[in-house]
């Protein structure tokens, strides 16, 4: 009589690591890039869909809003999601406000990958402004007459009522009204280079440039540009992110943070996002 063996008992299922990441920006479509090939994951990227043609990212995607954080936090609960990354631009408070309770109420931990602030270097000669009509403000007190304006195509009414200022307008659509009566739409989308950023100072006789702080190395060199031609940049203050919620700096982090919440052994807490970038570029 041969002898048997007992069937080997069969690995335990095991769902897939479902991870959602609020994005829009290089980081969020380079996190894509890392995490989607691991098949321990399932990872979803959300989209706003404030862009006509985005750079869509790996993996499955979804475009539009959730309605609020309530909204959020059932689509959390519906698709059971494990770890919730909140990689939106700098500027998009009201996401990551939403996103910082959503979390909260559907116990979903959250990390926030922002991108580090630019900080100024020796020979720049920048002018800080805590919004879009502050910075409004900040042009008129410096006698602007040529602005180079890349803050997008949104709040530009804050700017409509500067008659006697010339406004070049960078922004991926087209904008809305209303904005300034003298202006002028360049349609692009960065990365951009220094060259490129020197001729446009250059060619348009910039002499002011409008900035938000959205920190990376994508647009930072309109940063280099304006500092070689003596120019002054109008900064707009990054608005105050979710209080107590953990901040990953670079890409790296934020991926070795989702492996640590796969392991289980993640603590919620990452870097706290505090270095820095030079506008340098």
């Amino acid at each position: 009589m041969s002898e048997s063996f007992p069937e080997p008992f069969p690995e335990p299922f095991r769902e897939p690591f479902r991870v959602l990441v609020l994005g829009g920006t290089t980081e969020s479509r380079r996190l894509a890039e890392i995490l989607v090939p691991d098949p321990r994951l399932l990872v979803t990227s959300s989209l706003a869909g404030r862009v006509s043609r985005p750079s869509l990212p790996p993996g499955d995607v979804r475009i539009g809003g959730f309605g609020g954080a309530d909204g959020l936090a059932d689509w959390l609960r519906a698709h059971r999601v494990d770890a919730l990354i909140d990689a939106t631009h700098p500027f998009a408070a009201v996401i990551s406000h939403n996103a910082a309770l959503a979390a909260a109420t559907a116990h979903v931990p959250l990390l926030v990958l922002r991108r580090p602030s630019w900080v100024p270097v020796a020979g720049d000669d920048w002018h800080p402004a805590g919004g879009l009509p502050e910075a409004a403000d900040v042009l008129s007190a410096l006698g602007a007459r040529r602005v180079f304006l890349t803050t997008g195509r949104m709040g530009l009414a804050a700017f409509a009522h500067l008659d006697a200022v010339w406004f070049l307008v960078r922004s991926v659509d087209a904008p809305e009204p209303p904005f300034p009566s003298r202006m002028d739409v360049l349609l692009d989308r960065g990365p951009f280079g220094l060259d490129g950023e020197r001729e446009i100072l250059s060619r348009h006789r910039i002499d002011t440039l409008v900035t938000k702080d959205s920190g990376g190395a994508a647009t930072a060199p309109k940063l280099t540009a304006a500092r070689e031609a003596g120019i002054p940049v109008v900064v707009v203050r990054r608005p105050a992110g979710p209080p107590g919620v953990a901040v990953a700096g670079t890409v790296a982090e934020a991926a070795d943070w989702v492996v640590l919440q796969l392991s289980g052994s993640g603590s919620g807490s990452a870097s706290d996002g505090s270095g820095s970038a030079t506008g340098s570029g």
